[in-house]
């Protein structure tokens, strides 16, 4: 893995204060790391700089390092915002800036929750382009441009509730500006600043920064939520641009209430686009539409014999295609769409109710209003206790007829319901996994290549050689969603148990829709052993004082008594300890596994030092530990720890 290679980065201590864990992703400027703030004993990301061309201009590199610290700049300017990622601080390591950012556990970003689940409703896009929104006007009412606004910076991590992708967060201001304070701008020489399908046409061709562009790159992501691919992707970055200023987007098939919107926020000319604040009412009406308030009939058109307090009030409603109901006496009938949207102009909202004091009636008001009057009174209206007895007789019916249906539906599901398998035939189970289940895998083909495992649960946890363990369930509302959600939320679930083991994946194992409520509407979330058994019981399942029989349940942090070469077991690190788990490395191939236990404990000095976590090269050493597991799947993994040179003890108070 790739924590395991010398290059990798995993394990150095930063600035001697932050120690590298895991690489969370990759970008035009560096790297973005999971680390350990030792000092305040929290999780936080940190931006690496990476210059991948040694011989790269010396203006341009001192350019880079420029925009690094103008995005901390810009970015801490905004903190405490709800939907920007909050910077830390900026500090000097090896001679280059290193950005220290708000970790989000369990975030996934726009695009990646896209290409994995697909293309996200209407509304969901409309929240998520909301609070995006937001961000960017924060930003705007400082001066500061973001200039790449795409959907793989646009993160989305569950609140403090656990609902999945319920905060929205902008982050990576890299290339961020501030026009107007004579700030200069970084820009590369070799390159456009920005995303090619997500620029504004005006940046295209050279122009200035500005919020009507930021607006145009908002409208491309959402399009992409919405659609599930960019208005302008080619095969080619020049295609793309060449599209973003020539050419029309792409036909919309999924957008719905947002199209209209869309279509105003990619007009080419910055001039004639939407305007944040028309952007904000248009998606706030999609995240919570809103009724209009109800309209009261003209008494003095009532006919004589109603008397005011029977009077039926009609409401207004806007539906998704454009059209209104109308709901009355005469029953609905429809009005006509509003007039199309063309390149340029936003559609004026429906004319709202307001009250209008000559006539002491609520009436329509503005342009929607002409030709809007009341229907001709129905036979309903005319005769209205008729209408009232077979209103009631129809409602009787349709009660019996429920009820009937309610018998019906108990019966066959008190006949049938109860057989079916959770999972499927495929999976065997016949009852549905929980957290903490020990279970061995057969796959028909390749591991995580296709197909579905053939499950079975191991009691004990060890006597089957278990292949991974259920770490978390999670509940849906309806067979759908847990097939569409379930495997996303799987991952978030089980990301920093993955993150802390050497060699598994995460794995969803989902109801079918037979098997639903016999699953308990719930999705089991394992992890299991990418190249092989994990050999026991993970994460908090284990016991202290549990002897590990292999290496493949070991992780990260794990304290180990360990009273011989051949015996380790795990024990609390808030005591005494004799060694303590810092990483992995690989041996080579050709490394039996008779070798690798004379070679190990080197490899693990070179590859994981215990000095870049903090621990005295004239004190402690690097060790190792070597499992059988790890040879039988060719993986040749190696347990790197830490350990005093004189034998002794270790406590609480180490490094």
């Amino acid at each position: 893995m790739a924590s395991g290679t010398p290059q990798s980065g995993v394990g150095r201590v930063i600035a001697g204060r932050y120690l590298l864990l895991n690489r969370l992703g990759s970008g035009a400027m560096g790297h973005v790391w999971l680390a350990h703030d030792q000092r305040l004993d929290c999780e936080v990301a940190l931006k690496e700089i990476v210059f991948r061309d040694p011989a790269e201009a010396a203006e341009e590199r001192t350019a880079r390092v420029a925009r690094a610290r103008a995005e901390a700049r810009h970015a801490a300017g905004l903190r405490g915002h709800p939907h920007v990622v909050t910077v830390h601080d900026v500090l000097e390591a090896e001679g280059l800036p290193w950005i220290v950012m708000e970790y989000v556990a369990g975030a996934l970003d726009l695009r990646d929750l896209v290409r994995g689940r697909g293309p996200l409703a209407p509304a969901e896009c409309a929240r998520i382009g909301l609070a995006v929104l937001d961000a960017l006007t924060a930003g705007h009412e400082r001066g500061v441009m973001h200039r790449d606004v795409k959907p793989a910076n646009i993160l989305l991590a569950p609140d403090r509730t656990g609902a999945p992708y319920a905060r929205v967060l902008l982050t990576d201001y890299g290339i961020s500006v501030q026009p107007d304070t004579g700030e200069t701008r970084y820009t590369l020489t070799s390159a456009l600043v920005g995303t090619s399908g997500y620029l504004a046409p005006e940046r295209a061709r050279g122009g200035p920064p500005t919020a009507a562009a930021d607006l145009f790159s908002l409208g491309c992501t959402l399009y992409f939520a919405v659609e599930g691919c960019g208005p302008f992707e080619r095969d080619t970055h020049l295609a793309e641009v060449t599209a973003v200023v020539l050419e029309e987007p792409r036909p919309m098939e999924r957008a719905g209430a947002l199209e209209p919107l869309l279509a105003a926020l990619l007009v080419k000319d910055p001039s004639l686009r939407i305007t944040a604040a028309d952007t904000a009412a248009a998606l706030a009406a999609i995240v919570i539409p809103q009724s209009h308030p109800r309209t009261r009939v003209d008494l003095g058109s009532q006919p004589p014999w109603e008397r005011p307090g029977e009077a039926t009030e009609t409401s207004l409603l806007r539906t998704a295609n454009g059209f209104g109901t109308a709901t009355g006496h005469g029953g609905p009938r429809e009005t006509p769409p509003a007039a199309e949207t063309t390149p340029g102009a936003w559609a004026q909202p429906a004319a709202p109710v307001v009250s209008s004091p000559a006539h002491g009636q609520d009436v329509l008001a503005g342009p929607a209003a002409t030709g809007f009057g009341r229907p001709p009174l129905s036979a309903d209206e005319r005769h209205p206790r008729r209408s009232h007895i077979l209103r009631a007789v129809a409602a009787c019916a349709l009660g019996l007829l429920l009820a009937l249906g309610g018998v019906w539906y108990a019966m066959a599901h008190r006949s049938s319901g109860g057989t079916a398998k959770p999972y499927g035939d495929a999976v065997t189970l016949a009852r549905p996994l929980k957290d903490g289940d020990c279970v061995v895998a057969d796959w028909s083909g390749h591991p995580f290549q296709g197909g579905t495992p053939r499950l079975t649960v191991d009691p004990t946890c060890a006597e089957k050689t278990p292949d991974g363990q259920v770490m978390a369930v999670v509940q849906s509302a309806s067979a759908d969603e847990a097939r569409r959600l379930g495997p996303t939320e799987c991952e978030q679930r089980t990301q920093e148990i993955r993150e802390r083991l050497a060699d598994v994946r995460s794995y969803a194992v989902v109801p079918t829709p037979a098997g639903f409520e016999a699953a308990g509407r719930r999705t089991a979330c394992l992890v299991l052993g990418a190249h092989g058994p994990v050999y026991g019981p993970l994460g908090d399942h284990r016991k202290p004082g549990m002897p590990f029989v292999d290496t493949a349940n070991m992780q990260k942090r794990d304290c180990l008594d360990a009273p011989s070469l051949r015996v380790a077991r795990l024990v609390s690190c808030s005591g005494t300890h004799d060694q303590q788990v810092l990483g992995f490395t690989r041996l080579s191939r050709a490394t039996t596994l008779t070798e690798a236990k004379s070679l190990s404990d080197a490899a693990c000095a070179r590859d994981v030092p215990p000095k870049d976590y903090g621990y005295a090269p004239a004190r402690y050493e690097a060790a190792s530990w070597t499992g059988k597991g790890a040879w039988t799947s060719g993986t040749h993994l190696v347990v790197c720890t830490v350990r005093k040179q004189n034998g002794g003890t270790m406590g609480k108070d180490e490094p």
